[in-house]
């Protein structure tokens, strides 16, 4: 992951411009704060999502420890109300398992609906 500048020209799920998601802690495969992606963004990090006990739990256990700090990579751990940007397939793979965390809209890329229809997405908002 390399850190670029926000693209003032990314769009979010509800058709306006992409919102920062996190900046504390920093989140987005370009560490930009935002839930862009590209073509090289294999995983899709898109979802602006708020981490909650059950989802930080959930992803731990199918091999995504999210809560432990990683200092060599900058990363330190994450917490219940942290926002982070989340691979829509992994988004929607704690959806089927009843531990999908909720969804920030107006800072979820529009990519993520090619993976996650906007009513499901809806369902699980909170408000920015």
């Amino acid at each position: 992951m390399t850190t670029r500048r926000h693209d003032p020209d990314a769009r979010n799920v509800l058709g306006g411009k992409l919102a920062p998601c996190s900046t504390q802690p920093v989140t987005g495969f370009f560490r930009n704060g935002c839930c862009e992606t590209d073509h090289n963004d294999f995983g899709m990090h898109t979802v602006c999502a708020v981490m909650t006990a059950e989802f930080l739990a959930y992803s731990r256990s199918v091999g995504n420890d999210l809560s432990t700090p990683v200092p060599e990579a900058m990363f330190p751990g994450l917490r219940p109300g942290d926002r982070w940007c989340l691979c829509a397939p992994r988004w929607k793979e704690a959806l089927d398992a009843g531990a999908a965390p909720q969804v920030v809209l107006e800072a979820t890329h529009e990519e993520t609906l090619a993976i996650v229809p906007l009513g499901i997405l809806k369902d699980h908002a909170v408000q920015a």
